[in-house]
């Protein structure tokens, strides 16, 4: 008797704590391992569909994509290169299995190869020479140029090895050839009207030929 009134108590104090009675909160916790752990959603069969299917939406609108060794990384560098990224472009650490299921029948099968070991994708909408980039000045800025470097990628059909990323990286990006086609339109009406200044050329004296035919 003395020891069931001594557990009641114990259980008391402990629900007078924390809010919510001792057996519930066990159920709780268990709860959340179960969706968060390895038992998880994603573990299932309508999980594993959901992620594939994920994928292939994402390999559907990307003009490129490659990959780099996974792991090794902490939660803050996994959030810096991130948000270092370009719009448009999807970093995500995708199991083996499931990605191989995504690849078949698209036109990024050729990545199938490029399926060793954990790796981290890239799925590249529009900036591809932004992205690769992004990526380069990261990996030097946190010296994970040697533990992380390109594996490979895939763009129209073809497969690149990481030699061959790193040269479509050097191509303008997309911001920078925005600011080519800025500064060459800025400089059009310039140069037009250096022309029509200039005494001597043929443009300025058509054009005070005409003036005078006019009068």
């Amino acid at each position: 008797m003395m020891q069931r009134v001594l557990l009641f108590t114990v259980i008391s104090v402990a629900a007078a704590f924390t809010g919510v009675p001792l057996k519930q909160r066990t159920v709780s916790r268990c709860s959340n391992l179960y969706m968060g752990g390895a038992q998880g959603y994603a573990t299932t069969l309508e999980g594993k569909k959901a992620v594939v299917g994920r994928v292939k939406e994402l390999l559907d609108s990307s003009e490129m994509v490659f990959s780099i060794p996974a792991g090794s990384m902490t939660v803050a560098q996994t959030q810096n290169l991130r948000r270092s990224l370009p719009e448009g472009t999807t970093m995500s650490t995708i199991k083996n299995k499931l990605m191989l299921r995504a690849l078949e029948g698209t036109e990024y099968e050729s990545a199938a190869s490029l399926v060793k070991g954990p790796n981290t994708w890239f799925f590249i909408e529009e900036d591809i020479s932004g992205t690769i980039k992004a990526f380069s000045a990261f990996t030097k800025a946190e010296s994970k140029q040697e533990s992380h470097p390109i594996l490979g990628g895939v763009i129209e059909g073809e497969l690149y090895d990481s030699t061959g990323v790193e040269a479509i990286g050097k191509l303008p990006s997309k911001l920078e050839l925005y600011a080519k086609i800025a500064g060459s339109i800025k400089a059009v009406p310039t140069k037009v009207a250096r022309v029509i200044k200039a005494p001597n050329s043929k443009l300025a004296r058509a054009i005070k030929l005409a003036g005078e035919t006019k009068e």
